[in-house]
C-alpha cells in the first residue's frame, strides 16, 4: 500500500482539532503526506503556495465554509480531487458541492475504511483519466503518422486495426492475431508490446510450427536437470525467459495437441512446471498469439482445443491480405525504398506511375513480406532512380500483370475462359494458404463447384 500512496499529497481542512488529528493519522499509516488546516480561509491561503493531489473539507467551518472554499479556490482546483465531509449533509448539499467541482461526499460520523476507500477510489479515477488522456493522444499521433510500430497504412481497415492494437496495449489481456502469411503480423505484437507498460521487459518471439513435436515442452516450459536424457542442467524455458515482458507464440495452430492443456493451464492460472519439476511456478508474462490457420476450423477437425481458443482469443486481431488494402501499396513502397536506399546506398526517389498501377492490381499472394521482397529486387535492378515495370517483372516475368489476364493467346473464348479459371483458382488457393472453403467464397462460388473444378485443370 505505500509503495503506491507514497507521494501522494492530502489537505485535511477541518475546524475540529479531533478530526483533523484522527484523519492525519490513519492517511499517514497509509504513505500519504499530510498537511491540515482550520478552516477555509487557511485552506486557500495554503493553495496559493503548494498543490494536492486530494482535499478532504468538512462543510461547516468559521470564517469560510466548505462550499465558499469551493468557490473561492476553483482556479487552484483544476488538478486536485476535492472530497467533502459533513456531519449535517444531505442530497441537496451533495448536489450543490457537486456542482462547484467536488469529486464526493462523505456523512459524518464515518468509519476509517471508507474514507480510504473514497480515496483510493478517486485514486484510480485519476489514473484512468490520465490513461484515456494518453491513449486519446497517441491515437491521434498513429493517425497522424499513418503508423504502428513498424507498420504503415492509410486504409481505414488499418487504421481500425491500429487503433484497437493501441487500445489493447495497456491491458495484460491475450491477443489473437489472425492473417494470411506476410501480412504482418509480427509487427503487430511487437508494436503492442513498445505500446505497453511492458515495453522495457523481453519480447520473446516463439514459432511453434518450428519446434520438433518432442522438444516443444521443454523449449516453453523448461526442465529440470536429469529429467530427461541429456537433460545434465536445469534450463529455463522461453515462458520464463519472457519473465515481465511479452511471449509471441506465433504459428499457434501447429502447437501440438498434447501439448494444448499445458498451454491452457499457463494461461488460465499463470504459471509453469518445468519438465520434472516438483512444483509450478508463478510467471508473469503477457501472451499474443498468431495464426494463418482458420483455428475454429481445426476444432471441428479436433486439432485444436476449443477451451484453448477461446482462452487466446480475448482480444481478436484479423490482418487483412494486401489485396484488400491496395490503397496502402503507394504508401508502403515509400516505406521500403527510404528504408531500402538507408540499408544499400541508393537514391531511388519513387515508383513510376505505370508501375504503380500494375503493383495495385497485382494479386500480392505474399502479402507485404513479397511486396518488400520484390521493392528490394527491384531496387537492386534499376538502373535510374526511378522503379519501372520491367525491374519488377524481371525478378518474376508475368507476375505483375493486371487481374483477368490469363495469359491467353489464342482466340477460343472457351479456352481463354478455362485458362483464366485455371489462373484465378490457383491464385485463389495460393492466397488463401490452400483453404478451398475461402478460396470458393473469394471466388464467389461455391465449394464443390470448385472441387469440380479443380478436379477439370488438375489442380491437387
Amino acid at each position: 500500500m505505500e509503495n503506491k500512496t507514497k507521494g501522494k499529497r492530502i489537505l485535511i481542512i477541518d475546524d475540529e482539532e479531533n478530526m483533523r488529528h484522527m484523519l492525519k493519522s490513519m492517511l499517514v499509516r497509509y504513505g500519504y503526506e499530510i498537511t491540515t488546516a482550520t478552516d477555509g480561509t487557511e485552506g486557500h491561503g495554503i493553495l496559493s503556495t503548494q498543490s494536492f493531489d486530494f482535499i478532504l473539507c468538512d462543510v461547516q467551518m468559521p470564517k469560510m465554509n466548505g462550499m465558499e472554499f469551493l468557490t473561492a479556490a476553483k482556479d487552484k482546483l483544476l488538478s486536485t480531487t476535492v472530497i467533502m465531509m459533513s456531519a449535517y449533509g444531505n442530497i441537496d448539499m451533495a448536489i450543490e458541492a457537486m456542482k462547484l467541482g467536488a469529486y464526493d461526499f462523505i456523512s459524518k460520523p464515518f468509519k476509517n475504511e471508507e474514507i480510504r476507500l473514497t480515496i483510493k477510489k478517486a485514486e484510480e479515477r485519476e489514473r484512468l483519466k490520465r490513461e484515456n488522456l494518453e491513449l486519446k493522444d497517441r491515437i491521434c499521433r498513429i493517425a497522424g503518422s499513418l503508423s504502428f510500430g513498424n507498420m504503415v497504412g492509410r486504409s481505414q481497415v488499418m487504421q481500425d486495426v491500429f487503433s484497437i492494437a493501441l487500445k489493447v496495449a495497456r491491458f495484460n489481456s491475450t491477443v489473437l492475431i489472425t492473417g494470411e502469411s506476410g501480412t504482418g503480423k509480427e509487427l503487430v505484437a511487437q508494436g503492442i508490446h513498445q505500446e505497453s507498460d511492458r515495453r522495457t521487459g523481453p519480447m520473446v518471439p516463439v514459432n511453434c510450427a518450428s519446434i520438433p513435436e518432442n522438444l516443444i515442452e521443454s523449449e516453453l516450459f523448461g526442465h529440470v536437470k536429469g529429467a530427461f536424457t541429456g537433460a545434465d542442467k536445469d534450463k529455463k524455458g522461453l515462458f520464463e525467459v519472457a519473465e515481465g515482458g511479452t511471449l509471441f507464440l506465433d504459428e499457434i495452430g501447429d502447437i501440438p495437441v498434447a501439448l494444448q492443456p499445458k498451454l491452457l493451464r499457463v494461461l488460465q492460472e499463470g504459471e509453469i512446471r518445468p519438465l520434472g519439476a516438483a512444483r509450478a511456478r508463478s510467471i508473469d508474462v503477457r501472451v499474443i498469439a498468431a495464426t494463418a490457420k482458420d483455428l475454429e476450423a481445426e476444432m471441428r477437425t479436433g486439432q485444436f482445443r476449443e477451451d484453448l481458443f477461446y482462452r487466446l482469443n480475448v482480444i481478436p486481431i484479423r490482418l487483412p491480405p494486401l489485396r484488400e488494402r491496395a490503397e496502402d501499396i503507394p504508401l508502403l513502397c515509400q516505406f521500403f525504398i527510404t528504408r531500402f536506399n538507408d540499408a544499400l546506398g541508393s537514391s531511388i526517389k519513387n515508383v513510376s506511375p505505370a508501375t504503380m498501377a500494375a503493383l495495385m492490381q497485382h494479386g500480392w499472394p505474399g502479402n507485404i513480406r513479397e511486396l518488400e521482397n520484390a521493392i528490394e529486387r527491384a531496387i537492386v535492378l534499376a538502373d535510374g532512380n526511378t522503379l519501372e515495370v520491367e525491374n519488377f517483372s524481371l525478378v518474376n516475368a508475368g507476375a505483375i500483370k493486371p487481374d483477368g489476364d490469363s495469359g491467353y493467346e489464342g482466340f477460343s473464348l472457351k479456352a481463354g475462359k478455362a485458362a483464366l479459371e485455371d489462373r484465378l483458382i490457383r491464385k485463389a488457393l495460393t492466397a488463401t494458404g490452400g483453404n478451398r472453403t475461402h478460396a470458393a467464397n473469394m471466388l464467389e462460388i461455391s465449394h464443390p463447384s470448385l472441387l469440380s473444378k479443380m478436379k477439370l485443370y488438375g489442380i491437387e
